[in-house]
């Protein structure tokens, strides 16, 4: 039994996943909170769908700075940093109106700095199973090879909407 389940582990852990084309331009995410998936669109046509690891405290919108919740709600890529202390990242444009509206009823800040990004420097060994919590702050994390592709293909100020 105990092989068998460190034999899963190693297929899962080693198994490809199919690569998304070199060429592809990614125009629109749309991310699924509850399924922990996010899917990526060129031009309407679905091109790949990655999964995710989201903030620790996943459950319901993010109201204020801290709550280590991922937002909900429609953003832009509006940036990219290729030197991130999680490996390269992609800018998400929280908050928006609304969610500076709805932190300030609450007398709290919004806080920002909302990011899909790889895994910490150093620790991009996990690979895949970084996905069996959620561990960030509040962003959307996918394995470093995966923020390769995305770095490449996400187009400047990409439409990105997140879901519960």
């Amino acid at each position: 039994m105990i092989l068998v389940t460190i034999g899963s582990l190693l297929a899962y852990y080693f198994w490809p996943s199919k690569k998304l084309p070199k060429e592809a331009r990614i125009d629109f995410i749309e991310v699924w909170k509850s399924k922990r998936k996010m899917d990526v669109f060129g031009n309407g046509k679905l091109l790949k769908t990655y999964r995710i690891a989201l903030g620790k405290n996943p459950g319901g919108r993010k109201e204020f700075e801290g709550d280590n919740r991922t937002p909900e709600g429609s953003y832009l890529i509006n940036a990219r940093n290729p030197n991130s202390k999680f490996y390269k990242n992609l800018g998400i444009s929280y908050p928006n109106e609304s969610d500076l509206r709805h932190a300030e009823a609450l007398g709290k800040p919004a806080g920002g700095d909302i990011k899909i990004h790889g895994l910490r420097n150093g620790r991009g060994y996990r690979g895949k199973f970084h996905r069996l919590k959620n561990w960030t702050a509040g962003c959307i994390a996918v394995t470093n090879s995966e923020m390769d592709e995305l770095f490449e293909s996400v187009t400047d100020n990409a439409r990105i909407t997140i879901h519960p």
